[in-house]
């Protein structure tokens, strides 16, 4: 996993102002959770940002990282149905994208090593934003200033975790596609190396062919010649 405190990668750089306007919407959606209909849940899953949004499976079903896999699998059922593009004739294209993202995380969260690892970003997030907390408090005190951060707001520090949190879900799935596209690359470079190899064994093949073939006619002719 990447570093806690390192940079994201330009993929991930989200403006802050931006990045709050999302936030405020995320969360004002979370509230009315109990109420969400399913055109509210499609929004919610395909809206501008939701690329980053859903690339945490525990946000995009909305459950806490401590849940059990029978609170995975019913809460998987409530929402699949309710994104289902059978259910939404009227917006089939944006229910599929809702859909998909949906059975993707549900996926994730039941195979215990995605699970762990996402339950893993998500710590690194929250142990990320003590850690500059604690380092601002201890600036402050050099300086002979109230150790009062804004941080200390308890929901300013969910929004801290959870910016920080994202930002670390971006950064490796930047990480992952750019080792598939490598992947890929090896792949390929590989797959042209056994292709010219194979040509280069056909044209000795066929060289061989002909030399043997040019010999024997040389043969005969001398045979013939001293006949």
């Amino acid at each position: 996993m990447a570093a806690a405190g390192g940079e994201p990668g330009t993929a991930t750089d989200v403006g802050d102002e931006a990045f709050q306007v999302f936030y405020t919407e995320v969360k004002q959606i979370e509230k009315r959770d109990s109420v969400l209909t399913p055109k509210q849940q499609i929004e919610r899953l395909t809206r501008p940002g939701a690329s980053y949004f859903n690339l945490n499976p525990f946000e995009v079903l909305q459950l806490d990282p401590e849940i059990t896999d029978d609170e995975i699998k019913k809460r998987f059922r409530q929402l699949s149905i309710l994104v289902h593009p059978d259910k939404n004739q009227d917006d089939p294209e944006r229910a599929q994208k809702a859909f998909e993202a949906v059975d993707k995380a549900y996926k994730l969260l039941l195979d215990s090593e995605q699970k762990k690892r996402a339950v893993d970003v998500i710590h690194a997030g929250k142990e990320y934003v003590e850690h500059t907390m604690k380092e601002k408090k201890k600036q402050l005190k050099k300086e002979g200033k109230p150790t009062v951060v804004e941080e200390d707001d308890p929901e300013l520090f969910r929004q801290a975790v959870y910016k920080q949190t994202m930002k670390l879900f971006a950064e490796l799935e930047i990480k992952r596609k750019e080792r598939e596209a490598k992947d890929m690359h090896e792949r390929k470079r590989q797959r042209e190396e056994e292709i010219e190899a194979q040509e280069k064994a056909k044209r000795e093949r066929e060289w061989q062919k002909n030399f043997e073939v040019q010999t024997w006619k040389i043969y005969c002719s001398f045979v013939l010649s001293q006949v």
